[in-house]
């Protein structure tokens, strides 16, 4: 379910950026163009309404709690990364550290991931009607059930812990190897001898 919904997001935005190339080419909308078209262009597929239950918008996708098999904290999603057909490979998730200071980057493949409630991993306690919490963490039965009521707002789980992902290897972000700068072309021709210096007059 999780790579359905990804997956699903990822080609409606490459799909968006797509009809929104094409919209800006020279020539692709007359001034003149009849108000029939111009209401035509405006209905046309490519471009989303509005975001639905089973997708995810990536801005509030980032920094989704990843719990382990206990359903403790051991990371957040930093980044998702998919290439240009619109397939994902995986989520980047941040392990360990303060704040993002000290915190090392782990890829985990879509298939590793389950989704849970949001409510998931919260102290949830059991008050009377009306009664209050006690302590930060702790929420109601009532607050967890409309913490879950958003479709869109969930928290994923591994099968790892946060110790184990600490192990893991570190992801690596592609970089551009530098390279020395090419040599000056040469035409094959051998080069001119020196020019012998005018004898000094006497």
């Amino acid at each position: 379910m999780l790579r359905t919904l990804m997956i699903s997001a990822a080609i409606s935005a490459l799909s968006v950026s797509g009809a929104l190339a094409q919209a800006t080419e020279p020539g692709s909308r007359a001034g003149n163009q009849p108000a029939a078209a111009e209401a035509s262009h405006m209905n046309d597929p490519h471009f989303l309404q509005a975001q639905t239950a089973d997708q995810w918008a990536f801005s509030k996708f980032k920094g989704t709690e990843i719990l382990g098999p206990d359903n403790k904290k051991v990371g957040d999603v930093t980044d998702i990364i998919f290439d240009k057909h619109g397939k994902i490979f995986g989520l980047v998730v941040g392990v360990g550290g303060f704040l993002g200071i000290g915190e090392k980057n782990v890829a985990i493949d879509l298939n590793a991931f389950k989704v849970v409630p949001y409510s998931t991993g919260i102290n949830v306690v059991t008050t009377p009607s009306g009664g209050a919490t006690t302590g930060t963490s702790a929420t109601t039965n009532n607050n967890a059930a409309a913490l879950d009521n958003d479709p869109t707002r969930v928290k994923l789980q591994v099968t790892w812990t946060k110790d184990q992902l600490k192990a893991a290897p570190d992801f690596q972000y592609y970089r551009v190897a530098n390279t020395q700068r090419p040599a000056a072309p040469t035409t094959g021709m051998a080069p001119r001898p020196a020019t012998p210096a005018a004898p000094a007059p006497r």
